[in-house]
């Protein structure tokens, strides 16, 4: 998620920067203040494209749909809280754990 400092204006120097995390949320969880769509995404992707960059609009989109997609929980829905996740490494540990538990029921 490297290149939403230049989308989305979340990190400043490579930093978290909460102001701009809540005001995602502010912005763009129109169903629920606490999660995200994925329409609601893809209105968050549009509505913070820079002109022309397209590069960036690639990054934004991969990063963002890949965030969707691994975080979204079993209603369809990325949270808050997982994508506060990203930003210490324990939403990694928690699928991780969740696959793990997983393969141990089949097996």
């Amino acid at each position: 998620m490297r290149y939403l400092h230049f989308n989305l204006k979340i990190f400043s120097s490579e930093m978290f920067v909460p102001e701009k995390f809540e005001e995602i949320f502010k912005k763009y969880a129109h169903k629920n203040s606490e999660s995200l769509t994925s329409d609601e995404v893809d209105e968050l992707l549009k509505k913070n494209r820079q002109p022309k960059d397209y590069f960036g609009w690639l990054n934004a989109i991969t990063d963002w749909r890949i965030l969707f997609d691994v975080g979204k929980n079993k209603d369809g829905i990325l949270t808050k809280e997982a994508v506060r996740n990203v930003y210490d490494g324990s939403l990694f540990e928690q699928k991780a754990r969740e696959v793990a538990a997983k393969k141990s029921k089949i097996n």
